[in-house]
């Protein structure tokens, strides 16, 4: 491995650590946004949904700039676009200009998060080593750092100065990455991939294999509290252990992919980990005390966390396909399922048990299980 590649791998990583404290110092600007605007819950709603469109209505574009212009320039123009998405909204003036703008922050991000994949893709190609799976690490670690500081920084200096404070660390991180990038553009001449999506059926195949492993991150993420909560009589601090138990699993289960990856290849590693998110999901489900439930959310976290990392290792390694529109479809896919999905639980959940979803979450998991040997494509070592 030269410098030159380990320069690469760095640089890419912090950008995922710059897109998750991005969308992690989002968290806690929700409230501040409610106090300010003087809006009740349900218009919120509509603002946070208006994150989720963005990011799914501008995804499939820097696909296509990805494939026609490569990752590295994608990157650069998405990511100094997001850099000071924060402040936008935090100038916003009323209501429907905060939803714009939080529609744009998610067009950004969204964008953002197509081609650093991508550009992790290409970094995996260039160094015939695995490494998207402890980029997620680093995605997680700058959502905990912008989720852990942001409530107290909005408190301490008022919710522009957060946000200021934020886009000049982003910025820094920036400043140091973007230079370092692997540069990926097509070749002088090559034929340009045409502006559409793909016409093969494996990428969607593939995005249903991480759409079905992010609907269960999002029903921990938003609905675990309220499990251990209501049905369980937990107090609100033992509550709030659902998610972090199962952030904290995948965050270092991410870090240790790679090498499972390596060993056992990505087939293996991706069945393993959807049986053991199955196991947690039901431990969690079938518990009747938050302990139980606690330790079946961990688990479930170790199973997860390694299961998208390699679904978008394998969109950006579909044979004769730009890795940029294979990533495009991926993505989005997969984020529905996550921006989606838990507004949807939230019905469900006035007509069945949370404890009755999760366990149907847990049989969700089959899928991904029964689709594992599309995955095969994500493994570089031997080619």
């Amino acid at each position: 491995m030269t410098m030159m590649d380990g320069r690469a791998r760095w640089a890419v990583s912090a950008l995922f650590f710059a897109n998750g404290l991005l969308v992690g110092s989002w968290a806690p600007k929700i409230p501040a946004l409610m106090e300010r605007l003087g809006i009740t819950e349900a218009m919120a709603g509509l603002i946070v949904l208006g994150l989720g469109a963005g990011s799914l209505c501008v995804m499939p574009v820097f696909g296509a700039m990805v494939a026609r212009a490569g990752s590295a320039r994608a990157v650069r123009v998405a990511a100094w676009a997001a850099c000071t998405s924060l402040v936008w909204m935090s100038v916003a003036p009323g209501y429907w200009p905060v939803a714009g703008a939080v529609f744009l922050f998610g067009g950004v991000i969204g964008g953002m998060d197509v081609a650093m994949n991508a550009n992790a893709v290409a970094v995996e190609r260039h160094r015939r080593r695995a490494i998207m799976s402890s980029c997620h690490g680093f995605w997680s670690l700058g959502g905990l750092a912008g989720a852990g500081a942001g409530g107290a920084l909005i408190l301490a200096v008022g919710e522009v100065a957060h946000a200021v404070i934020v886009t000049v660390a982003v910025a820094g991180v920036l400043v140091w990455a973007l230079p370092r990038l692997l540069e990926d553009r097509p070749a002088p001449g090559a034929d340009k991939p045409p502006l559409r999506l793909p016409r093969t059926p494996l990428p969607y195949l593939i995005g249903l294999m991480a759409l079905t492993a992010m609907i269960p991150e999002g029903a921990i993420l938003d609905w675990a509290a309220v499990y251990l909560q209501r049905e369980m009589g937990a107090s609100l601090a033992v509550a709030g252990w659902g998610f972090a138990a199962c952030a904290g699993t995948m965050a270092v289960m991410r870090f240790l992919g790679d090498g499972l990856r390596r060993r056992f290849g990505a087939v293996a590693t991706l069945r393993a980990s959807a049986g053991m998110a199955m196991a947690g999901l039901a431990l969690a489900g079938l518990s009747d005390a938050p302990g139980p439930a606690i330790a079946g959310f961990a688990l479930a976290g170790i199973g997860i966390a390694n299961m998208v990392p390699i679904a978008f290792s394998a969109a950006g390694n579909v044979p004769g396909l730009a890795a940029g529109m294979g990533l495009s479809v991926v993505t989005m896919m997969g984020y529905s399922g996550i921006l989606l999905a838990p507004g949807s639980i939230g019905f469900l959940a006035e007509k069945l048990s949370l404890g009755t979803i999760y366990l149907a979450l847990a049989v969700l998991l089959v899928i991904p299980l029964a689709l594992s040997h599309l995955a095969r494509t994500a493994d570089f070592e031997g080619r």
